[in-house]
């Protein structure tokens, strides 16, 4: 594994992309837990079968990919459905993860995970980075970007860990409510402590 790991995490439509997509460009390896699990459930994957099998074949577009908005409205509509769905996904998604975070060769890994907090998967980074916003722009933001109605956009964040829980587990922040030359110099900012940080580890680990 690298050897050093941030978590980085938010809500839904807190901007984690756009901050992963900075963190890239100053050449740091991100693990992206959005990506593992479209790879696990990809034609010809043992998960998709299982899907389709458990929801029915309608889940599938005519290319043979799993609709992800439509298992998405099944899954946060019932919970129990959901609880069957993350049996199945998280295992082969952890599975993808350590396997990446293993290959990295930058000074810092960034795992980029929108269910950080409540996988535990913070437990395995070093720092946990928090991308926050205010809650109603997050749903307004989703609402647009995804063309969901406000009632599955409230429904996927009650799914989630809530603000307070995801500050509380946070050793930085980044408050997304501004322009994105704010985003640039909060991202610059962190990856100057990350290096430090991770450096020191390394320089303790060859001690």
């Amino acid at each position: 594994m690298s050897r050093w790991v941030v978590g980085l995490t938010g809500g839904i439509g807190s901007g984690k992309s756009a901050v992963s997509d900075r963190f890239v460009k100053l050449g740091i390896k991100i693990v992206d837990a959005d990506i593992a699990s479209r790879v696990v459930v990809e034609p010809g994957k043992p998960a998709l079968a299982q899907i389709a099998e458990h929801f029915g074949s309608q889940l599938l577009t005519k290319e043979g990919e799993l609709d992800r908005a439509q298992l998405r409205k099944k899954v946060f509509a019932d919970k129990s459905q959901r609880r069957w769905l993350e049996q199945l996904l998280h295992p082969l998604i952890n599975e993808y993860l350590r396997a990446e975070l293993a290959s990295a060769e930058s000074a810092y890994a960034i795992l980029a995970h929108p269910l950080l907090i409540e996988t535990g998967r913070n437990r395995i980074c070093d720092r946990v980075l928090v991308v926050d916003v205010p809650e109603e722009l997050q749903l307004s933001r989703t609402m647009q970007r995804d063309a969901n109605t406000e009632e599955q956009v409230r429904a996927i964040m009650a799914a989630q860990a809530s603000r307070e829980d995801r500050l509380a587990a946070a050793d930085d922040i980044i408050t997304n409510d501004q322009d994105l030359s704010h985003l640039d110099a909060e991202v610059a900012r962190l990856h100057k402590i990350y290096l430090a940080l991770a450096n020191d580890a390394s320089a303790r680990q060859a001690q």
